[in-house]
């Protein structure tokens, strides 16, 4: 018989996927503001050198973590909308995919509106939250365009502002059943905005010339 195969240890995550863990943890839960790097560091276990060499500054990891939740957010809706085989159910699965993220137990809310709650104007908070936001748009538009809208860009306006409120209300009232109540409401703006002209019917007094 051969001689059994040395077994590998896994290996242990880098400092820098450590930190951004724990970041990315104790950010969501509690605040950009609110924690700061000596709890980071602790959660980590590592050395607060390993901090400064991976990003800089405190400001460095929460740009790292809020651009995390954006490439994370991106994939989670883009792979969930593959399931839906016509224009008009993609967008209203936006809505379904909020509604099945605000049902987890660890829901707090959206990380990016949390995040420019608790921090001011200018920085790296909003540079990245315009990012994600100005993202957010460009996908409502397309998929309105998709869906045959008449005018893309504001039925997209339209359902971002519906999409905030029905995060802010699953965090609020702890209810995710507000995304699902936001599709119905999207359902009913994207019916409006696809529908033809309304034709005027013209009674005995509208006659031309009367």
């Amino acid at each position: 018989m051969s001689a059994a195969s040395p077994v590998t240890a896994p290996r242990k995550p880098s400092a820098r996927a450590r930190l951004l863990a724990a970041a990315d943890e104790l950010f969501y839960a509690e605040g950009v503001h609110t924690v700061g790097i000596d709890r980071i560091i602790e959660h980590a276990g590592v050395a607060k050198a390993s901090l400064y060499s991976a990003f800089g500054s405190k400001d460095g990891l929460i740009r790292a973590y809020l651009e995390g939740r954006h490439q994370r957010r991106r994939e989670r809706i883009l792979t969930a909308l593959q399931r839906y085989d016509n224009p008009r159910d993609r967008l209203l699965g936006v809505f379904d995919v909020l509604a099945e993220l605000a049902a987890s137990a660890s829901f707090r809310g959206c990380a990016f509106y949390n995040a420019s709650a608790e921090s001011p104007d200018g920085g790296v908070v909003q540079e990245v939250c315009d990012e994600n936001r100005a993202w957010t748009r460009a996908l409502f538009t397309d998929l309105a365009r998709d869906a045959g809208a008449r005018d893309p860009q504001a039925l997209a306006a339209q359902l971002v502002v519906l999409y905030d409120g029905s995060s802010v209300g699953a965090r609020m009232d702890r209810n995710a059943g507000a995304a699902t109540t936001s599709r119905t409401v999207a359902a009913a703006l994207l019916d409006a905005a696809t529908a033809g002209p309304a034709t005027r019917t013209r009674g005995p007094g509208m006659q031309r010339g009367l």
